[in-house]
This record gives C-alpha cells, structure tokens and sequence, in this order.
C-alpha cells in the first residue's frame, strides 16, 4: 500500500524531480489535459471527473506519503498540484495553447502565494490540508481565467 500511495502521491514519479517538484507536477497536469484535449477532444468535464475521482484517492496518498516521511507537506506529493492545475483548467473552454499557459501560471501564482482562505486550508489534518489549498488556489485560477475569457483575453 506503501508503493501505491507513493506513485499517486508523486504523480508517477514528477514528486521525485529535484528542482521544482511541484512546477513539474503543474505542468505535467497541463500537459495531460492538452494531450486529453487533443487526442480525445475532452473538454472540461471530462477534468471535472477526474478531480472528482482523484481528490479521495489523493488525501489518501499524500496523508499516508506524509506520515511516511514524517513530514507535514513533503515536497514529493504532487498530486494536489495536479488536482488544483486542473481546477483551474476548468475555469475557461480548452481553446488553444494561450488556455493552457495561462492556466499553468495563473496555479502557479495561486499555490505559492496562497492568498487569504487558501493558506488556511493548510491547517487541515494530513492530507486533506495538503490537497485543500491547492483545489483552492485552482478555484482562484479558475476565476481569473474566467475573467480573462469573458473580457477575450486569449
């Protein structure tokens, strides 16, 4: 149960990178949804069914890779940041390449300022906490890129 907790939590291993753990996790979220966008032409709903699907399984591995590591918020669990990368994604149309980088900066942003209610999601026990503030910070990305749509943006 260990190793399965670990491969979620790490996203596959993007947890591991040694620089940024978290940016690669970001972007490899963003890179899944293009290529679902793509390959698929899956839109919204279909991230909306995978944050739905994943955010239990999620708080599961990263409470159990936490206590694994006997750290509160290890740098190895990536998977809030894919859930919260494609919170964000679902905040505009998947409409071209400008949709995704802006999604993939405006998380960014979000998860490493954590404005306000965002940092207070972080008391949360184990990995709830973990995985809260970063759907979150995809909320407020979310918003943003709504915003950026509306006034035409990209």
């Amino acid at each position: 149960m260990n190793r399965l907790a670990l491969v979620i939590a790490t996203w596959f291993g993007c947890g591991y990178f040694p620089i940024g753990p978290g940016t690669v996790g970001s972007l490899a979220a963003a890179l899944i949804a293009a290529g679902l966008h793509v390959y698929f032409n899956a839109g919204r709903l279909t991230l909306l069914l995978l944050v739905i699907l994943l955010t239990l399984p999620a708080i599961w591995a990263a409470t159990r890779t936490a206590r694994q590591v006997q750290k509160q918020d290890p740098g190895i669990v990536v998977i809030d940041e894919v859930l919260g990368q494609w919170v964000t994604l679902l905040g505009a149309p998947l409409a071209g390449w400008k949709v995704f980088v802006a999604a993939f900066f405006l998380f960014r942003i979000f998860d490493i300022w954590k404005p306000g209610p965002v940092r207070k999601l972080e008391r949360l026990p184990d990995g709830t906490g973990i995985v809260a503030d970063d759907l979150a910070a995809g909320l407020c990305g979310a918003l943003i890129l709504y915003i950026g749509g509306r006034f035409r943006l990209y």
